[in-house]
């Protein structure tokens, strides 16, 4: 008779989880949302526990695990545009990882094995906190080198401007290469709608989207700039741009920034408002 500690196997299936959903998002560049991809791991820990219950045979169905799979996905990188490709190298890896597992055994190794189709840990909780740091470790590793979007990760920002104060969520995207042409400084975007209590006279949609008439129409001027910039569809556009006081973006905080104000939303589901690339504080 085979005894598998619930604990011990939550928690191992719990780590490995959230190293395979966070793995995955790096590989295909999705949104870094650390809260959403530990729900989706714990989903995941759940039903490698739920297996073992007496009467639940039925969740071994590769329909049933596939079906789990793609709820881990969605909860733990929503509907944006990544999702397809987020899943697929979320279950790329994890037939790499269920590969090796097997291999191991195969080649009599002990210490981690798949029954009923999931980890089971057979080593105390020590070893099996260190194995799993290492793997996160070499994970982060391989995953940075290979990806050439950089990190996208979901961090809050405070901006300041004459006292006032505005927080927002920001996506923090260090492949992101906006600068202000006249000091090489990156530059964050953020919703004009978002950054509205900020200004002494908020501008709306039409507004941001004329930002040549705008600026002219302007009695004080002296913080607002034009900011050219390229996107997709869009060979040489402008932005209208202020100059912040500050911007607390995580722990670091950037004095004298510009933050170009985007007429329209920055992302489909409204997870973030405001865009940081690489900038020096």
């Amino acid at each position: 008779m085979t005894v598998v500690y619930i604990d011990s196997l939550f928690l191992l299936n719990l780590i490995v989880d959230y190293l395979l959903l966070l793995g995955a998002a790096r590989l295909s560049g999705a949104v870094l949302c650390r809260p959403r991809m530990a729900l989706g791991a714990v989903l995941g820990a759940a039903y490698a526990c739920a297996v073992f219950l007496p009467g639940l045979g039925f969740l071994t169905h590769p329909a049933v695990e596939l079906s789990i799979a793609v709820a881990m996905a969605l909860i733990a990188y929503g509907g944006g545009q990544r999702l397809l490709r987020s899943f697929l190298a979320f279950l790329a890896i994890s037939c790499a990882l269920g590969g090796g597992v097997l291999a191991l055994s195969l080649l009599g190794a002990r210490g981690v094995g798949l029954e009923r189709g999931v980890l089971s840990p057979h080593v105390d909780l020590g070893v099996l906190l260190l194995a799993s740091a290492g793997c996160y470790a070499a994970a982060s590793f391989v995953f940075r080198r290979s990806a050439g979007h950089g990190t996208r990760e979901l961090v809050e920002a405070v901006l300041t401007l004459e006292g006032r104060q505005v927080t927002v969520t920001a996506l923090l995207d260090t492949g992101n290469t906006l600068t202000d042409p006249a000091t090489g400084q990156g530059v964050m975007v953020v919703e004009g709608e978002k950054a509205a209590p900020l200004l002494d006279h908020p501008l709306g949609e039409a507004q941001l989207r004329d930002p040549v008439g705008t600026l002219a129409r302007m009695e004080e001027s002296r913080r607002f700039r034009l900011l050219p910039y390229q996107a997709v569809g869009v060979e040489c556009g402008l932005l209208l741009a202020v100059r912040l006081d500050m911007a607390k973006v995580g722990e670091r905080e950037y004095r004298g920034v510009l933050a170009a104000l985007s007429p329209t939303r920055l992302s489909d589901g409204g997870a973030y408002s405001a865009l940081v690339g690489a900038m020096e504080s």
